[in-house]
């Protein structure tokens, strides 16, 4: 009797211990918001070198208090804003999700088509018709969407139309950028309406108000007096700027500055005063843009005061961000991230008078020249159809009707374009889409989409200029690494800095581990 009231007693207390180890092991609260930032052009090396001009609520306290992967990187050649912004957001790559640039050719009317444009919708307070049609998969907003059904409120703002829409995905509540031609926040019909809170921030507080008293300048003297650039100080341009935004372009001449971000974040603290954004226990996702690429796209040897104060701008908009969003949220419920679009404007400096290998190689004559060769070896026929970028495509439909073998037909043309001066390497659709052989291969393979890019992509060597005379195009081809980081901080993240490099397609199967929810659903990436 007693062994066994001693049994009962003994079962009774095993039982408590698990219940009571099971509650010491509950999982880590989820956050209720999620901010994904995006920096455009963000560089790692800019980031340091201006770091004593830093306040301690921006930069240093992620980099100090954050998981910091100090050595992201694209798992895709040459991304832009577009395909940066898409792969981030999916998990993938543009061979799976297929925005593979800004703009790639319509292969049936031959023209030009920008990543977002949509023409079955409307622009609300803008011309433009977008909407993420192009992006063929789902994206982490999206997933959390679905998860919650529906409930989670998601929001992206940005000062470009490709970075808001490709940012909010197919099932946002709304996705905002800046108008080119007016200056207003803008949005598209495809979200629904434009919300009404959104319209009160452009009734009273209007860019196009407020842009004629706006003037660009050093926002405090350390910045003028800190010389970071070798280029530029023989030629006087370390002196300090001013700049006014006027004429035609003012708004496009004002999102690639310092300031964009100013105005971001005052429409952001506007979308955080005025929606329930962030405000109940179903987690809500809040992605921003930035941009910290160089004034009106030039040259750093040009304007290398104004490349240091649009870094020291944006370290206080980040502490002017979190400041909101956890006045809001609360400190502790909200986790960021940021990383950046990895790539960086383009310098045209002329290298040839240093002896530097260089030139000019005009895609329009390796256009004229392989079309001839075709004719030489099929007979007549216009064989390339066009050409985009270092891209040339076939006329697929030709080649068909006249029962020649494809794979004859871009062997041929690769050998030819090999023989051109200027020329690295030349792959075919058919060689990029095996996707066997290196690192290069490889990366090249995941920036290709059988969609929309080209049937023969030429590799331009270091050093020479890729031109078009036709569409006025003139890019330096550099294979020159950037490199950026990728920074998780705020809720249940522990402080650690990791130099392996990662590439950013973990972000977003990161990101749903976190939410515990799916992945989206061409992300086969693990989260790290």
């Amino acid at each position: 009797m007693n062994s066994s009231r001693h049994y009962r007693l003994l079962t009774s207390l095993m039982a408590l211990m698990v219940i009571m180890n099971a509650e010491a092991q509950t999982s880590p609260e989820v956050p209720r918001l999620v901010v994904n930032i995006v920096v455009d052009q963000l560089r790692s090396d800019y980031l340091e070198a201006f770091s004593p001009l830093y306040g301690e609520e921006g930069f240093h306290k992620l980099l100090a208090d954050g998981r910091v992967y100090t050595r992201a990187e694209y798992p895709f050649s040459r991304p832009d804003r577009a395909s940066a912004i898409a792969s981030l957001m999916s998990g993938a790559t543009p061979y799976e999700h297929g925005v593979v640039a800004q703009q790639w050719l319509n292969r049936t009317t031959l023209q030009p088509v920008y990543c977002v444009d949509d023409s079955s919708v409307e622009g609300l307070n803008t011309a433009d018709k977008s909407s993420p049609i192009a992006l063929s998969v789902s994206t982490i907003g999206d997933e959390l969407k679905v998860s919650t059904e529906g409930r989670a409120l998601v929001y992206a703002v940005a000062p470009f139309r490709d970075a808001a829409i490709l940012s909010a995905g197919h099932a946002a509540d709304a996705a905002f950028w800046i108008d080119d031609v007016s200056g207003q926040w803008c949005s598209t019909s495809y979200y629904g309406p434009y919300p009404s809170w959104a319209q009160l921030y452009d009734d009273g507080q209007s860019l196009k108000t407020k842009l004629s008293r706006l003037t660009w300048e050093p926002s405090n003297g350390l910045v003028g007096n800190f010389n970071y650039f070798v280029s530029g100080v023989s030629n006087g341009s370390t002196k300090p700027f001013k700049h006014k935004f006027s004429g035609d372009t003012k708004y496009h001449d004002f999102k690639a500055s310092a300031l964009v971000n100013e105005e971001v974040n005052s429409f952001v603290q506007h979308c955080l005063s005025r929606t329930e954004i962030g405000a109940d226990a179903v987690t809500d996702f809040l992605s921003v843009t930035y941009y910290a690429g160089n004034y009106l796209h030039k040259g750093v040897d040009v304007c290398p005061i104004e490349v240091q104060d649009t870094y020291v701008r944006l370290d206080h908009c980040l502490a002017e961000l979190m400041r909101h969003v956890e006045n809001k949220v609360g400190k502790g419920r909200v986790l960021y991230v940021l990383t950046s679009t990895g790539y960086s404007d383009q310098e045209a400096e002329d290298v040839s008078k240093y002896r530097i290998p260089t030139g000019n190689f005009s895609i329009t004559r390796a256009h004229l020249l392989l079309n001839m060769y075709l004719v030489a070896v099929y007979g007549q026929g216009q064989y390339v159809e066009a050409v985009m970028d270092n891209q040339l495509y076939l006329n697929l439909k030709l080649i068909e009707n006249r029962a020649l073998n494809l794979a004859e037909v871009l062997e041929r043309s690769q050998d030819f374009l090999m023989q051109l001066e200027g020329v690295r390497d030349v792959f075919t659709s058919q060689r990029l889409a095996s996707g066997a052989g290196s690192s290069l291969i490889s990366k090249l393979r995941n920036a290709y989409n059988p969609r929309c890019s080209g049937d023969i992509l030429i590799q331009v060597a270091p050093g020479w200029h890729l031109v078009n005379e036709t569409t006025h195009q003139d890019r330096l081809v550099r294979d020159s690494y950037m490199g950026f980081p990728l920074i998780f901080y705020g809720c249940n993240v522990e402080r650690e800095t990791i130099s392996t490099p990662v590439t950013v397609d973990h972000l977003a199967p990161s990101l749903a581990r976190c939410l515990r929810i799916r992945a989206p659903n061409a992300c086969s990436v693990a989260p790290l």
